[in-house]
């Protein structure tokens, strides 16, 4: 029997199986016609990083972001971003991810949504990227190298498909002065598979590999609120009534209320930030 793609520590703790079934269900159970989507009916479900979608699109302009452009994201998950990203602008984004099952579920959701001529999303390895050299314009990660230990080959992989003057554009997770991160997280549910990166480290890394710096923000101060917000809703998901049809709980599965609750008091202790930045390869 040929070995799952997905058997990954890190795609185990995100493979949700027959996800695109239940999200379907959801989406019928709060109105939406499955076979009639627009993009914006999957915004309780497809953009689950801190920020959410405004923060997609307040990176995407960082970036300065052009139709022509082509795009490659990082750690596509179901693909929310690259969606936002070819409705909005109109460029073409390819998408990958180490979950096999998201794969599938991004590719069959921007079909149903219209953008499957300008989405595609294939299973594969950041830190072996499965394309040519200089192939992208632009490489875009948000919520990815969390999971990855190895970040100067993530980081040279990354420059390796991209063309000279392309730029890396990211919104990530990092380590903060306090340690050690509560678990369990959205991310993970044990330290095993949680590798956070300090912000000075990670732009000293970047400038070593041959990248030049053009926009830096701390938005740890948006995550918080942002965080806070999802800890709420998570909260009252908890009661007699149940998980909302739609959310992130499709995702995260069983304990979501609990994941953002970390998250949320790891922000407040200063025990992780929130990074956005846009570097242009050298």
């Amino acid at each position: 029997m040929a070995e799952r793609k997905d058997n990954h520590p890190v795609s185990q703790h995100y493979r949700r199986d027959n996800l695109g079934d239940k999200i379907l269900l959801g989406l019928a159970a709060v109105g939406k016609n499955p076979d009639r989507l627009k993009p914006e009916d999957l915004a309780p479900v497809d953009e689950f990083h801190l920020g959410g979608r405004e923060a997609t699109l307040e990176l995407a302009r960082a970036a300065e972001i052009r139709s022509e452009m082509r795009i490659l994201d990082v750690g596509s998950g179901i693909g929310g971003p690259a969606r936002t990203l070819a409705a909005t602008i109109g460029c073409r984004v390819t998408g990958m991810d180490l979950t096999e099952e998201y794969c599938r579920v991004a590719n069959m959701l921007s079909a149903r949504v219209g953008l499957d001529d300008l989405v595609r999303f294939q299973q594969g390895n950041a830190l072996d990227l499965p394309f040519e050299n200089e192939s992208f314009d632009l490489v875009w990660t948000q919520h990815t190298a969390m999971n990855i230990a190895e970040k100067e080959k993530l980081y040279c992989e990354i420059r390796r498909v991209l063309c000279h003057g392309g730029r890396l554009a990211l919104h990530d997770i990092l380590a903060g002065p306090v340690e050690p991160v509560h678990f369990p997280v959205p991310w993970a549910r044990t330290a095993e598979i949680s590798f956070l990166a300090r912000p000075e480290a990670l732009r000293a890394l970047l400038a070593k590999l041959g990248y030049r710096e053009l926009s830096w923000r701390d938005v740890t101060g948006r995550a918080l609120e942002n965080a806070r917000h999802r800890r709420q809703q998570a909260e009252q998901a908890v009661g007699d009534s149940g998980p909302p049809p739609l959310g992130a709980h499709l995702l995260l599965g069983e304990g979501t209320h609990q994941l953002f609750a970390n998250v949320t008091r790891n922000l407040e202790e200063n025990r992780i930030q929130v990074g956005q930045g846009v570097w242009e390869r050298l």
